[in-house]
């Protein structure tokens, strides 16, 4: 039997939902502040997993000024089998200041699951993480009630009510049915399977930190009540010690934090049936600094091997509710699982570049990216510092390892002291590292220098500076384990230089980009990124020839 090494899907891929149509799985993901928004992946084996599209591709969202980590969560993929059509419901957090947590709520329909999409219908704004579930022309929304009220019980009740996917909203009332399944609260994220007459509500809990779960109850009818599972715990964890944490709102529960452990915070998941009769749970999990309570690469999506008890409960193949970083593969299936795929190699030889590229905060737009201006060249032309949630001039793909090389070959011609190009690592509009071509303070020459951000403090390498005397370099960028040694050279036959020793950057992670005492800061993800500023007059591009990604 072939096996499946965890995570299936690296870097910035959490809140999975999975669904399979035929032989063909396919998973969407959380985006927050990154366009294209919602990544979508496919698979025939469960082990290997490509990028194909993104559903938020038409400016349906507008992410300017998005704050971390709020934007586009939890989308969840469904297929309607009556009128054979997918559907993919998601949130657009946009305020969660004073813990009001506001978002909105929609649902999109496409024949194919690579679209078009047809355009968002509103489904409500009363939480987030809705989830479709549609049964004999009905269609039904779980989500998470957001509790604003002194004393309640925090977060919420997970909701369930009837939906109208024509003209939007719901039909009927909101029927609340839970708080959750166990005693460690937080529960979100509800999603509806119905199983040997039982509709089983599958929802994540814990809080999004070290104490993250999967949980689940059942009940004869949509609107409950729900029974819990009677083990009382949750059925996916990387914490199974028990835990009372009824009315902690989503803390980061760092002291269930294992420095053993390669896998942490498994939770949030959802349910697939395969065509081999087999089940399986795709969840978020992370995988920290060797010895640190810090995340890089974000929530990453693992996936655990699933049966269904005599007494018809779910639970993990094995018995336990541990997750674990291998699982058998499907019953007769031999499955080789080719890590290489997460390298990146492109030369922008062709008019459209890599699916993988994102940008934060502002949409693609080919009016300041583009690769038909000077072909075999992805120009970027620039724009607000990257500070700004606005307008920054960034082409970035996602961190998959904690020890990878990025490369890029570029040339740039700044004529004011405020126009940049170059090669970083990037969390948020506050926290980064940047190596960039730019004028020297005199004014009369191209130098490379370094720029970092750090909890929104602008910090400034001005011991180390390199002239570049033809507007033209390499720049490289070596990550491992929290540390990046930048380097350069003017010619592919040089000898790489380095730049100055190697910057501390373990704060690009989840855990060091502002989170108050106990919580989680974001829940992104690194990124790796080329791109340019131009605070001048905006006429100044760059021209990048290559960009390459080799994971160690």
């Amino acid at each position: 039997m072939s096996t499946i090494q965890n995570p299936i899907i690296p870097g910035m891929a959490p809140d999975p939902s999975i669904i399979r149509v035929g032989a063909d799985y396919y998973i969407a993901t959380s985006t927050f502040h990154w366009n294209p928004a919602v990544q979508i992946f496919h698979s025939t084996d469960l082990a290997n997993w490509d990028l194909i599209s993104h559903a938020l591709t038409a400016n349906e969202v507008d992410l300017r000024g998005t704050n971390t980590p709020a934007g586009i969560w939890a989308p969840h993929l469904s297929y309607d089998s009556q009128t054979q059509k997918f559907w993919l419901a998601y949130s657009h957090m946009q305020n969660m200041a004073g813990r009001e947590f506001n978002s909105d709520s929609f649902a999109m329909s496409a024949d194919r699951i690579t679209g078009p999409w047809s355009k968002p219908i509103y489904l409500t704004s009363i939480g987030f993480d809705p989830a479709l579930f549609h049964e004999n022309g009905k269609h039904y929304a779980a989500i998470l009630e957001w509790e604003t009220r002194p004393g309640y019980q925090a977060p919420g009740h997970i909701v369930i009510a009837e939906v109208d996917l024509t003209q939007g909203g719901i039909i009927g009332e909101w029927h609340r049915v839970t708080t959750g399944f166990t005693t460690r609260g937080c529960a979100e994220a509800p999603q509806i399977y119905k199983h040997d007459g039982f509709y089983y509500l599958l929802i994540a809990a814990g809080g999004t930190g070290y104490a993250h779960d999967i949980e689940i109850g059942r009940s004869e009818k949509i609107f409950g009540p729900y029974t819990p599972n009677p083990t009382g715990e949750p059925i996916i964890t990387s914490s199974p010690q028990h835990l009372f944490s009824l009315g902690d709102p989503d803390a980061g529960h760092f002291e269930r934090y294992n420095p053993r452990a390669l896998m942490q915070k498994a939770g949030h998941g959802s349910l697939v049936h395969t065509q081999t009769d087999e089940w399986y749970v795709a969840h978020l999990m992370s995988r920290p600094l060797p010895g640190q309570p810090l995340n890089p690469l974000g929530r990453e999506t693992a996936l655990q091997k699933m049966h269904w008890t005599k007494a018809g409960w779910l639970e993990m193949a094995d018995g336990s509710n541990l997750a674990k970083m291998t699982v058998a593969g499907m019953t007769g299936q031999s499955v080789t699982q080719n890590s290489a795929n997460q390298d990146i190699t492109e030369d922008f030889s062709q008019p459209t570049y890599s699916a993988q590229f994102m940008t934060p905060y502002r949409p693609q737009d080919s009016a300041w990216v583009n690769t038909t201006e000077n072909p075999g060249h992805l120009r970027i032309h620039g724009h607000n510092s990257f500070f700004s949630q606005v307008n920054p001039a960034i082409m970035a793909t996602r961190a998959t390892s904690l020890d990878y090389t990025v490369q890029t070959q570029l040339a740039f011609h700044p004529d004011h002291y405020s126009e940049t190009a170059g090669l970083g690592l990037y969390y948020d509009s506050n926290n980064w590292l940047y190596a960039y071509l730019g004028l020297a303070d005199t004014e009369d020459r191209t130098v490379l220098r370094v720029l970092q951000a750090k909890l929104a403090e602008r910090l400034t390498n001005t011991c180390t500076t390199v002239t570049i005397p033809a507007d033209a370099a390499d720049l490289r960028i070596r990550y491992q384990n929290g540390y990046a040694q930048i380097a350069y050279r003017l010619a592919a036959t040089d000898t790489w230089q380095p730049l100055g020793d190697s910057y501390d950057v373990r704060y690009l992670s989840d855990e060091g980009v502002n989170g108050a005492p106990g919580e989680i800061g974001g829940f992104t993800g690194l990124f790796n990124f080329i791109g340019a500023v131009d605070a001048h007059q905006l006429k100044s591009y760059a021209d990048f020839s290559a960009y390459t990604v080799r994971n160690h």
